[in-house]
């Protein structure tokens, strides 16, 4: 009920604690743009109201006798499987369909390593202005460390990983393989050479431009 007023707003007396009037989010996001994170995680009762708003292009706000015509440009976004949850009957077809005009697949951070030392060098600058520390540089073997690990937790993992390293190397002039949590300085993944193991020379060429 509660994220049903967020979306579509309320009228005043419509619920214990309506002491106003309320435009939801749809109604303010016109003429621009309305993100709808987690769609996957809505309730089937809301999905229903979600595709009625999209389809007509009109909201009723709860409590509310009379129709309010949007015009918001709609992004939604999801970590789920929707896919599989229409073939379970726990997502709407129609809403699914209705949404996917555009589709924008973002995959995992361990099938795009090449950007996890930028990202990583991104976060190191914002961590160090927040917290007025100087600039740190990441030792050769915390980049392997690094494009060695599957990050399961994608970019916000790496995001906690950076600033938990940040701060525990402030004062050093580099971070190294023991400011990153435990998890990343054990995890390897599959067919990654150990520090010891013979290498090809494009695996001993590829570290020796990362060092």
């Amino acid at each position: 009920a509660l994220l049903e007023s967020e979306l579509f707003g309320h009228m005043k007396g419509s619920f214990t604690g309506a002491t106003g009037d309320k435009q939801g989010l749809f109604e303010a996001a016109g003429g621009g743009t309305l993100l709808l994170d987690e769609i996957g995680e809505t309730s089937p009762a809301l999905q229903v109201k979600l595709l009625r708003a999209i389809q007509e292009r009109t909201v009723r706000r709860v409590g509310a006798t009379k129709d309010v015509a949007i015009d918001a440009r709609i992004i939604a976004a999801t970590n789920r499987d929707l896919e599989g949850m229409v073939r379970e009957r726990t997502f709407r077809k129609d809403l699914y369909y209705r949404l996917r005009v555009v589709p924008l697949e973002v995959p995992p951070l361990r099938e795009r390593r090449e950007d996890i030392l930028p990202l990583a060098r991104q976060f190191i600058g914002r961590v160090c202005t927040e917290h007025s520390c100087g600039p740190c540089a990441l030792s050769p073997e915390v980049l392997d460390l690094l494009m060695s690990y599957d990050w399961p937790g994608n970019v916000r993992e790496l995001e906690n990983a950076i600033e938990r390293a940040v701060l525990l190397a402030e004062g050093k002039p580099r971070i190294e393989p023991a400011d990153l949590p435990p998890e990343i300085r054990a995890g390897k993944r599959p067919g990654v050479a150990e520090p010891n193991a013979v290498l090809t020379r494009a695996d001993a060429e590829r570290r020796h431009i990362l060092a």
